[in-house]
């Protein structure tokens, strides 16, 4: 082969490492995104009798949420769920609960409360009760084998779709967290101004001290007769 071939090939080369780095970053990136999607919020607690427990959670605005939850069975306890947000506003609410789903989807950015609250007479005696609580965010909310029944989607495409949803929760979480990034490099340049204003302000205010000193210390000698 003359140098023309061995060009060619070496071109090949280029192109087919290009195009295997390529299909291995996709794989790569599809498998951390399935990963990441199979990943839920699942607890399990014990509730001790006419006490309250509260889970709190941050999620983004225009967000799915979702909940799963089993309470164990005992004589004489009553258990009550409540979901609401920082405001106090109930989202969900049910009395005497033994197991169920709960579903909203978020009006704003902020703090919500998943409380479990058990009630006892004092005449009945009992054990702790055991919770379990499983939460779902975003994509991992939704329900597409039911979406995928009634659109008659493939398992391929019912999957495209997972990982399309799932994409879109990434970029908008990063693009929060730069949004929250840039307020808080803001205030911390407001701060450092302040700072700066302020130190200036109270070298200012011990040179003027210092002066007022220096000037009355002046007239006390003097009036002493100890200086000229």
């Amino acid at each position: 082969f003359g140098p023309s071939s061995t060009s060619v090939f070496n071109c090949f080369d280029t192109r087919t490492s290009r195009l295997l780095n390529t299909m291995v970053s996709c794989t790569s990136l599809i498998s951390i995104l399935t990963l990441y999607l199979g990943v839920a919020h699942a607890i399990r607690f014990h509730l001790k009798p006419n006490t309250k427990r509260c889970l709190k959670d941050e999620v983004l605005k225009d967000v799915l949420v979702s909940g799963e939850y089993h309470v164990s069975e005992t004589p004489g306890h009553k258990t009550d769920l409540t979901v609401k947000d920082s405001n106090g506003h109930i989202l969900y609410n049910k009395d005497d609960i033994k197991e169920g789903k709960f579903a909203f989807t978020t009006d704003a950015y902020d703090v919500y409360e998943v409380c479990f609250t058990t009630k006892m007479p004092s005449e009945v005696k009992g054990g702790d009760r055991e919770v379990q609580l499983l939460l779902k965010h975003g994509a991992e909310a939704k329900n597409y084998q039911g979406l995928a029944d009634v659109g008659k989607l493939k398992p391929l495409e019912m999957k495209l779709q997972q990982l399309e949803d799932l994409s879109e929760a990434v970029v908008k979480d990063f693009a929060y967290m730069r949004q929250r990034e840039e307020e808080m490099r803001d205030t911390n340049e407001l701060t450092n101004s302040r700072v700066l204003y302020f130190s200036i302000f109270s070298m200012c205010c011990l040179l003027g001290l210092a002066t007022w000193q220096v000037l009355y210390l002046r007239r006390f000698f003097k009036a002493k007769k100890l200086i000229e």
